[in-house]
């Protein structure tokens, strides 16, 4: 029999208990500090010295690199290791704890970039962000590039800024393919991303949502589950039937 093909969302929400704040529930960046979208929409950080120095600030002063995989994390490359399913794993998170718990880098589609490189906007050279914060943490408020003196940024589609087209449809043939469609910690608000539920419910996948806040998609969901992730998702993945039809 053939395997099951499985495709599973994440957002902010799965890293949650890694210590990464989200940005739209009760207690999300972007509901208690509205302000602070400014300083990773694309037109503002461009033009703006300012608006750089506070972003890098930002992001010294939530150590997301420093962050740890949790169960839920865990658990999904626990998934893939048993080669019970084929697995793709699509995330809206720049955090990279996915590739850190044990998935290979080609398994996960990653919307929005990633915050574990810089990029300069004049040459593209990519270095590491750490390389970057040391940089901050020496007294530069706004490091540009050394090799040109561009404008550097995290490796991350910012507000204003188009998603990487290859990535988007990978991840949009992973939603045709999947027969188990799972949207975990993500509010299903933001678009092209939430688009991808209507693509697996088109085509029959069973959709299973896993969020601590209701999502528009919730009435067509074929299980929805409220509890906290790092407890739900062990626990839903490991429900999952071994072989296909």
């Amino acid at each position: 029999m053939s395997r099951p093909i499985v495709a599973i969302l994440t957002g902010a929400g799965i890293s949650t208990d890694s210590g990464i704040p989200d940005y739209r529930g009760p207690r999300g960046l972007w509901t208690l500090h509205p302000e602070y979208e400014k300083l990773v929409t694309v037109g503002y950080y461009m033009t703006d010295p300012e608006i750089r120095r506070r972003s890098w600030q930002l992001r010294r002063q939530t150590h997301a690199l420093d962050a740890q995989p949790n169960a839920a994390h865990r658990a999904i490359a626990g998934l893939f290791r048993s080669g019970a399913v084929a697995l793709r794993v699509i995330t809206q998170n720049t955090d990279g704890l996915h590739q850190q718990a044990g998935l290979p880098a080609h398994t996960v589609l990653e919307l929005h970039g990633t915050s574990r490189t810089v990029i300069c906007t004049a040459c593209g050279a990519r270095t590491p962000t750490e390389d970057a914060l040391a940089r901050i943490d020496a007294g530069e408020q706004d490091p540009p590039c050394q090799e040109c003196g561009g404008i550097l940024k995290t490796d991350t589609v910012m507000f204003g800024e188009s998603l990487d087209q290859r990535v988007l449809s990978e991840a949009a043939a992973a939603a045709r393919a999947c027969t188990v469609f799972f949207a975990v910690g993500t509010s299903l608000q933001v678009y092209p991303a939430a688009g991808l539920v209507d693509l697996a419910a088109g085509r029959g996948a069973r959709l299973v949502i896993v969020n601590a806040e209701p999502t528009p998609y919730d009435a067509v969901a074929d299980e929805v589950v409220r509890e906290p992730i790092s407890e739900a998702l062990p626990r839903l993945l490991g429900e999952l039937p071994l072989t296909g039809d």
